[in-house]
């Protein structure tokens, strides 16, 4: 379910990107919460996807979490 985001300061729609590293590589945020099923049992963290979102009039940048 996307949600329109709206810039605080200007009030237009923000826009959407991706972002990587220098290398090409996806940025992730690791939580403590545990992965569900066999992979949590093993202690693996669950990894959200941080969604960079870009005021097309003044450049501010949020970023929100995507599970």
């Amino acid at each position: 379910m996307t949600t329109q985001r709206r810039c605080p300061d200007c009030g237009v729609g923000l826009e959407a990107m991706e972002m990587q590293t220098g290398d090409g590589f996806t940025l992730y945020l690791v939580t403590n919460e545990r992965k569900r099923g066999l992979r949590g049992t093993f202690g693996m963290k669950e990894k959200l996807r941080p969604v960079p979102h870009v005021c097309p009039e003044c450049g501010l940048v949020r970023q929100y979490a995507e599970r």
